[in-house]
């Protein structure tokens, strides 16, 4: 027995004829999409430059911390030729190293897949920890400039 001859239900009027979308209405959502993504992408796009700039920020921050550890418990911040990789793994020259002061060598590379700097003494202060940013060279504005644990 169907809906239509069911006693207790009254009937069902019928459908008018599914259709699908017209050609028209489709251009016109596609238009309405790409002024959207012209509009929306340049802000997103702008918005993620500056975020790994931040994360830049912290990290160097956080790496600057491990170093005062390193430097509490060996009396010294690591050497240009040891680098920052002694923060994670023990130089042989180093004896009183308690760490890893670092999870992993992920840990020093900046947010554009470069390696952090050290400079000790640093032109800044007793250690400079930087990155020069996503063009790799030194100074710079924007999404480019150097990041250091320093007041800029």
């Amino acid at each position: 027995m169907t809906h239509d001859q069911d006693p207790i239900l009254p009937p069902r009027a019928p459908r008018p004829a599914e259709r699908g979308f017209t050609l028209l209405e489709l251009l016109v959502v596609l238009a309405i999409l790409g002024l959207l993504a012209a509009i929306v992408g340049p802000q997103v796009i702008k918005y993620l430059g500056s975020s790994k700039t931040q994360t830049a920020q912290v990290q160097v921050k956080n790496i600057a911390a491990s170093l005062q550890l390193f430097r509490l418990d060996t009396g010294r911040y690591p050497t240009n030729e040891e680098g920052l990789k002694a923060l994670v793994k023990a130089p042989a020259s180093v004896p009183l190293w308690n760490g890893p002061y670092l999870p992993d060598e992920g840990a020093i590379t900046d947010p554009w897949g470069k390696q952090y700097l050290l400079k000790t003494p640093g032109d800044h202060g007793e250690v400079d920890v930087f990155s020069l940013g996503s063009d790799g060279q030194a100074g710079g504005t924007g999404e480019a400039r150097d990041v250091g644990n320093w007041k800029n």
